[in-house]
């Protein structure tokens, strides 16, 4: 099941508890020696599993155990450096890294055709 926007709390939590479920499996462990390498409660990851609310620390600490701290850093990435923090960058730090050509001067109301630019009323 794909997680979404659509699917109610208890779904997603559903969802986790039984891909929980799955990476335990997969690596082997008990739920006893889960909840003893993570330092919670068997029934902690009895619960967790069945998709119970379970708090942020013991879903940290289960995460390591298995491996998946990397994916934490995906799920909630560093935010990058606002507007204001990148402009006051660009004027307090390097500089302009880019700049136009110069513009060769005209006379005024000349065009590259060397016509005077008019309205198309004027007699």
């Amino acid at each position: 099941m794909k997680l979404d926007d659509t699917l109610t709390d208890e779904a997603v939590l559903t969802e986790l508890g039984e891909r929980l479920a799955r990476l335990r499996i997969g690596r082997g462990l008990t739920q006893a020696q889960l909840a003893d390498e993570a330092g919670v409660g068997k029934r902690t990851v009895e619960r967790a599993e069945a998709g119970h609310s379970v708090q942020l620390v013991t879903l940290v600490r289960l995460f390591r155990v298995l491996g998946l701290m990397g994916a934490l850093d995906h799920l909630m990435p560093e935010p990058g450096p606002t507007p204001m923090e990148l402009l006051k960058e660009n004027t307090t730090g390097r500089g302009r890294q880019r700049a136009s050509g110069r513009r060769s001067p005209s006379a005024p109301g000349s065009r590259s055709g060397g016509k005077a630019w008019t309205w198309g009323d004027e007699s």
